[in-house]
């Protein structure tokens, strides 16, 4: 299952309405087959623009991340229901891909060791 991370950003509540939220989120990802590795608070800010959303103007948030692996097939359906949430302002899924090595793409390569052979 490839690894994905939700980016989500909550309207301005208080901490039991914020947890309240977070639960329905990742009890939606547990019901369709995700395993949640983590759950981060970024803190609340200030939004970069006014969001309006649901008849309401929002400019304040709560920043929250979940790294979770999951089937590909279900990540609309998770952005399909996390929209339709009145408390949800921006939900956002991105694919982390498995690390690539490291390989120098520009600049001059780099020197060579030489080879000492005995005659």
């Amino acid at each position: 299952m490839p690894r994905y991370e939700l980016c989500v950003i909550l309207k301005a509540m208080q901490r039991p309405e914020s947890a309240a939220v977070l639960r329905r989120t990742v009890e939606t990802l547990f019901e369709r087959g995700a395993v949640v590795r983590s759950l981060e608070n970024l803190g609340e800010r200030r939004l970069p623009y006014k969001i309006s959303k649901h008849d309401c103007r929002h400019t304040h948030g709560g920043y929250f991340s979940v790294d979770f692996h999951a089937s590909p097939n279900i990540v609309t359906g998770l952005l399909e229901q996390l929209e339709r949430d009145i408390d949800v302002l921006r939900p956002t899924v991105l694919r982390k891909d498995i690390d690539f090595p490291k390989v120098q793409c520009c600049g001059p390569p780099p020197p060579k060791a030489k080879s000492t052979s005995s005659k």
